[in-house]
């Protein structure tokens, strides 16, 4: 038993430049977040976009899985696979299930919880549980509203299952064939909905499907095909195109065309930079530092999106009045997510692993 624990605590070795430019993603997201709410029309965003990382993140996330678990898999059984995912991943969604209460119920500037007063605590319940309930119309009726962004990790969590059930078993060949079916799929999905920033909401989930299955698929492809490109670009390059790919104008008439095309083939080449790079020890740091913080930044932030909805609701503020308090704001979420991660995630998943896996 012991050796098993001891198999199942071990860890391959990080591609630190990947866990850097997850956070650099994770950061455009927070930035995209309060532009949303402070510039409504993508068109006059400047990081319009930015809603292509969970795209990236899917991506990366199917590379990493692959290079974690393609030979691992099979050693440690499903049962401690599916274990193992859910210390990683869950405590954080239920973290930012309780802070998004806590902001719906206690919003200084908005009563709208009354209006779902008797249906507060299945928002909840389904929230931790990542059962999509949309229910509050007045605000995009988003799968999870008490934190918007769970509609991801629900379907990472898909294709979790999917790839240990599946997946893992497909030779090369089955698996290119279904990444060109999904993308085949994405094509259409963006071509109908006129872009990519689909699958969060009640009626637009189906999306979500047709995004994490191109993308997770083609980061599994990309690993087993080792699509790995050494340079020696250092991680601000990487991460400055990668950016690059965000502040990309928002024009209605050609965006259909242009999401699909940095999706399927931008960030997969992003994924195979990242793997390849080199880093020095400064950047290293950097790297380290901006992937841990990614996850916990991505699952905290938005019930305070939340609060300065209802802030520029009530207000009317200028852009000049939005301004610094979205600056100061994405500093303080990043700030915010260094603790957490610190004080609650990090203790809870290293006890959960302990207990957990000495149950297996």
């Amino acid at each position: 038993m012991s050796d098993i624990k001891t198999d199942l605590l071990k860890t391959k070795q990080h591609f630190q430049t990947l866990d850097g430019l997850r956070g650099i993603a994770a950061i455009a997201v927070v930035i995209f977040h309060f532009m949303e709410i402070a510039v409504p029309d993508y068109s006059n965003s400047f990081i319009a976009h930015a809603y292509l990382a969970v795209d990236f993140f899917f991506c990366l996330s199917g590379f990493v899985i692959a290079y974690a678990y393609d030979e691992k898999l099979k050693q440690i059984g499903l049962g401690n696979f599916f274990k193992l995912r859910l210390i990683r991943l869950h405590p954080l969604v239920i973290i930012g299930s309780v802070i998004g209460l806590v902001a719906f119920v206690y919003d200084p500037m908005s009563n709208l919880y009354q209006s779902y007063s008797g249906k507060i605590f299945l928002m909840f319940l389904t929230s931790c549980l990542m059962i999509p309930y949309p229910l509050v119309h007045e605000r995009y009726f988003n799968l999870f509203h008490l934190n918007p962004p769970t509609w991801s990790l629900f379907w990472e969590y898909v294709a979790n299952i999917f790839y240990a059930l599946v997946i893992i078993r497909l030779k090369k060949l089955p698996l290119w064939i279904l990444t060109v079916i999904a993308a085949i799929a994405l094509c259409y999905e963006s071509h109908r909905s006129g872009f990519l920033g689909v699958g969060w909401g009640g009626d637009n989930i189906i999306g979500g499907a047709i995004r994490v299955s191109f993308s997770f698929l083609v980061g599994v492809l990309a690993y087993r095909s080792q699509w790995i490109i050494r340079t020696n670009m250092g991680f601000i390059a990487i991460a400055i195109l990668l950016l690059a790919s965000f502040l990309i104008p928002f024009n209605p008439k050609w965006n259909w065309f242009v999401d699909p095309l940095i999706v399927i083939l931008y960030f997969p080449l992003f994924v195979a930079l990242g793997a390849g790079a080199r880093l020095g020890n400064a950047t290293g740091k950097l790297c380290k530092f901006s992937g841990d913080i990614s996850y916990p930044l991505y699952m905290v932030h938005y019930p305070f999106i939340w609060l300065f909805m209802s802030y520029v609701e009530k207000e009317k503020p200028t852009i000049n009045e939005m301004i610094p308090i979205m600056i100061a704001g994405t500093i303080s979420m990043i700030i915010l997510a260094y603790i957490v991660m610190k004080v609650l995630d990090i203790p809870i998943r290293r006890y959960l692993k302990l207990k957990w896996i000495d149950k297996a």
